[in-house]
């Protein structure tokens, strides 16, 4: 099974991409981030993550699209901002009949830590553990896609594992 997951932002949006054949296994195909500068048009930033995501998803076909559920913010602006870039990484998955998941920041921190309240600094360091990487530096939007990535292969392994003991 292949898991692409987004942690949407206007600015920079992080990917990540596993491969995963059961529960707590996996591998990393790729990462990185989409970046759009500030000086760019908002909608032309959008347009970008559109076309990104779309490529990553027709180049790698995952199974799935994992993403961050939006977060309350006290910046209206940049709530709004945070939900049109997650709209665009949503329609680039939905344009390319891939099935979505959403997961919120807590969730995924809790599925990696079991701290629901850790720090982005606990969930990268996790996910390269998890994943078996060297202690690299990568950006923390690509880590927290990564993160999102492994919170919904652990909860798939998980429930079908729930399923066949109920069968």
């Amino acid at each position: 099974m292949l898991v692409l997951g987004i942690d949407p932002g206007s600015a920079v949006t992080g990917f990540g991409i596993i491969k995963s054949e059961t529960l707590s296994r996996f591998e990393c195909l790729d990462f990185g981030c989409i970046r759009s500068s500030a000086k760019t048009e908002f909608y032309l930033r959008l347009k970008n993550i559109y076309d990104r995501v779309t490529d990553i998803i027709l180049k790698y076909q995952p199974d799935y699209i994992a993403l961050e559920d939006i977060f309350y913010s006290r910046n209206v602006k940049s709530a709004l901002q945070l939900g049109q870039a997650r709209g665009a990484a949503i329609l680039a998955s939905l344009n390319t009949n891939k099935a979505i998941k959403s997961y919120s920041p807590r969730e995924v921190k809790q599925a990696l830590t079991g701290n629901g309240a850790a720090s982005k600094e606990q969930v990268q360091r996790m996910v390269l553990r998890m994943l078996d990487m060297k202690e690299e530096t990568i950006p923390l939007d690509t880590s927290d896609a990564l993160a999102i990535a492994i919170c919904h292969t652990n909860r798939y392994w998980t429930q079908k594992q729930m399923s066949k003991s109920l069968s």
